[in-house]
């Protein structure tokens, strides 16, 4: 199942990073599982030796349900090709519980940030808060997608790297200015102080630096997309609006919508504020 697997277009056709991060969690579960009869998956007692082996790995959540997911993913496609009937459940509670619905950059955070941050880093956040997108795909977007249109609108044009889904992007007033004050020196727009397109943990390490100086803690790059998320809704964007423009699927939409706003004062005050109309 694994060889069928790994020499399919399934797997072919993945991008090296994730490519790479699904060899280890193959050989992980080879090494566990690579003797296995595909017969002993119609007996139902062999759910419990999985999840015994995903808990055996609980010193490392995160890392254990990535091979869960990882496991359930093969046997997915596996069961999608005839090789067995089995079924993995759904409904596994995660070992990795992170609650993250607070962490928003608030006003604050952002201008000490842009005080403390090189112009290469204030140049990451503004993309990041003004897009919604992931870091991985903010990594790799090149100036070809920044584009501007026949009306003289412009536009962040990309396919993202999980799920595929292409977003086109309105550029805001304050992206715009940065991106067009800055000067292409690499085909992606985001560089680092030598104006090299990042390599590695390079940027995650100098983002680390820069949170550190600004004395902000416990906050990450990525929760700069919930709080885009979050910046749309407080401007009464619908889900079907928020969803155009991060790429999520309308369910997730509601999903963050839920997650992320952690109820902030401005959405309180706008509904409020429609109550007091409707009551007059």
């Amino acid at each position: 199942m694994i060889a069928g697997y790994r020499a399919s277009q399934d797997f072919l056709g993945l991008a090296p990073r994730t490519k790479s991060d699904y060899v280890k969690n193959l050989a992980k579960i080879e090494s566990a599982f690579g003797t296995l009869p595909l017969d002993a998956l119609e007996d139902a007692r062999v759910t419990k030796d999985f999840l015994d082996w995903r808990d055996s790995m609980a010193s490392s959540p995160r890392q254990a349900d990535y091979a869960w997911t990882m496991l359930k993913l093969l046997l997915s496609w596996a069961r999608e090709r005839g090789m067995t009937t089995y079924r993995a459940p759904e409904r596994i509670d995660r070992l990795y519980k992170a609650d993250r619905s607070e962490k928003i950059w608030e006003d604050t955070h952002i201008a000490a940030f842009m005080a403390a941050a090189s112009e290469p880093l204030q140049r990451a956040l503004v993309l990041a808060l003004e897009t919604g997108q992931r870091q991985g795909d903010l990594m790799v977007l090149p100036w070809s997608a920044y584009q501007t249109d026949a009306d003289g609108r412009k536009w962040i044009r990309l396919r993202q790297g999980k799920g595929g889904r292409r977003v086109n992007v309105p550029v805001t007033r304050r992206l715009a200015q940065v991106l067009d004050n800055t000067k292409r020196v690499a085909t992606t727009i985001l560089t680092d102080a030598r104006g090299v397109s990042w390599k590695g943990n390079s940027f995650r390490n100098a983002w680390w630096q820069a949170c550190q100086k600004a004395k902000i803690k416990d906050l990450h790059f990525h929760d700069l997309r919930g709080t885009a998320v979050t910046r749309l809704a407080e401007a009464e964007c619908t889900h079907l609006e928020i969803a155009s423009i991060t790429g999520h699927s309308l369910r997730d939409v509601t999903a963050s919508l839920d997650k992320y706003p952690a109820r902030t004062d401005k959405i309180a005050l706008a509904a409020i504020a429609k109550l007091e109309r409707t009551s007059k």
